[in-house]
């Protein structure tokens, strides 16, 4: 059984994943308002909106220096601040230069919390549960997203008698922001990080006896032995030698497929998707919102199977799936037959199968597969490759889709589909009910 002090430090720390898909997501109800209000041409304009994804890619790449330096905790409070300074900012902003700062910092602040919070939670998670504690980053970002779409759409009907109402919808994040803020004073610092830089072990030890109460000893044990094996290792802190070659490889590759899935092109560009099949503008903002709510129906349904099931045995489900549903899509553009709904109904189900799997598993496998010298740096490393794919797919989706047609760019993404269909067959390993350091003597060689 899960320690309840154990759950209640999850979801606190869950909330970072909250603000994620929030700030990710709020933009979306503004972009229109934001660019009419700054007079923007095209060019600027897209600039203006992917401005937070390009400061994504940076606080992922960068995230793990903090995170390693000055603790997990630490790293998050300083997140917190830079969300609830951006949210601010960003709605007060009245020069378009200090907007765009303002919102690559909020940028820094997803990227970085990415990489943070994952961690933190694989690491204060008992090996049996841990999936389904890791898993709550995801879920909050699906239910930050969904948010995110609601309260742009309750402002979005108070703002008929509002003046600049797209400034309520960026300011609202200020709330949970502070939230996060004032709940990260609830949780300890993780064990694994204090015993790995030497610093106060008996806290380590007291934490680690919350998070399991009768095999602490041999946790604080183990984790003393792995990290002394790792320190023998010449040049074992490098993510890139040998030695950690195939955990490196399993994040980059899972990192890849999880974007060449189509998912931030869907995300992003669904409304515009569904009006190439001839629905009205109504019709297809209805329609995004179906996407949303199977996003996090899946997910919750994914808690409960993820460390019962496993992770790879969802991922071989949700290939299969994804596959399905893609070729499904290409075929009706193909063919021009949208009769019946078929690309809705195919999408919504893509979306369940992507929930269900790649979106539940991605930052629960990635934050386990690497030891504790280097584990912010390989989360560093899955997150940098997810969020470059996620800005080149979405920089590059309307550039196919007008060019190639819907067809051919939902062939791309159902044959990557059957690539990571043998990627899980092949390589993938089973990591759940394993302990991190278990995991470490399977995959490091």
């Amino acid at each position: 059984m899960i320690q309840r002090k154990v759950i209640v430090w999850s979801i606190i720390m869950a909330l970072g994943g909250f603000l994620f898909g929030f700030d990710t997501a709020v933009i979306s109800g503004a972009e229109k308002a934001i660019q009419v209000y700054w007079n923007l041409d095209p060019t600027l304009h897209g600039l203006t909106i992917s401005i937070a994804i390009i400061g994504t890619v940076f606080g992922a790449l960068f995230g793990r220096i903090p995170a390693d330096g000055l603790g997990r905790k630490k790293t998050l409070v300083i997140i917190a601040f830079i969300f609830l300074f951006s949210s601010l900012g960003s709605a007060l902003a009245t020069n378009w230069y200090l907007f765009m700062v303002l919102r690559f910092i909020g940028g820094l602040g997803i990227g970085a919390s990415s990489v943070t919070a994952p961690i933190y939670i694989s690491e204060i998670s008992p090996a049996k549960s841990r999936g389904r504690l890791v898993i709550l980053f995801q879920l909050n970002i699906v239910l930050g997203i969904l948010i995110a779409f609601v309260s742009n759409y309750l402002i979005g009907i108070l703002g008929q008698n509002l003046h600049d109402s797209w400034r309520y919808m960026l300011g609202v994040m200020a709330v949970p922001s502070l939230l996060f803020l004032l709940l990260l004073n609830l949780v300890p610092e993780s064990p694994r990080w204090l015993i790995l830089h030497g610093l106060n072990h008996d806290d380590a030890k007291q934490t680690l006896k919350v998070i399991n109460p009768e095999g602490y000893e041999q946790d604080y044990t183990n984790i003393i032995n792995a990290n002394a094996d790792d320190a023998k290792d010449e040049g074992g802190e490098h993510i890139f030698t040998k030695r950690y070659r195939f955990p490196a490889t399993l994040a980059i590759l899972f990192a890849f497929f999880n974007q060449v899935s189509g998912i931030n092109a869907i995300m992003y560009y669904a409304p515009r998707i569904f009006e190439m099949t001839g629905f009205s503008k109504t019709d297809s903002l209805r329609s995004t919102t179906y996407l949303g709510v199977v996003n996090l129906i899946f997910t919750m349904l994914a808690i409960k199977f993820i460390d019962s099931t496993g992770r790879r045995k969802l991922m071989l489900i949700g290939s299969f799936g994804l596959i399905l549903t893609l070729g499904v899509v290409s075929y009706s553009f193909y063919t021009e037959n949208f009769g019946g709904y078929y690309v809705t109904g195919s999408l919504v189900c893509f979306m369940a199968f992507f929930a269900f799997s790649q979106g539940a598993v991605i930052w629960v496998f990635i934050s386990e597969i690497f030891p504790n010298q280097v584990r912010a740096k390989g989360q560093t490393l899955g997150s940098f490759t997810h969020w470059v794919m996620a800005a080149l797919i979405t920089f590059s989706f309307p550039y196919f889709a007008e060019k190639l047609g819907g067809g051919s760019t939902f062939l791309f993404f159902t044959v990557m589909m059957v690539l990571q269909l043998i990627f899980v067959w092949k390589i993938m390993p089973e990591t759940k009910g394993t302990s991190l350091e278990q995991i470490e003597k399977t995959l490091i060689h």
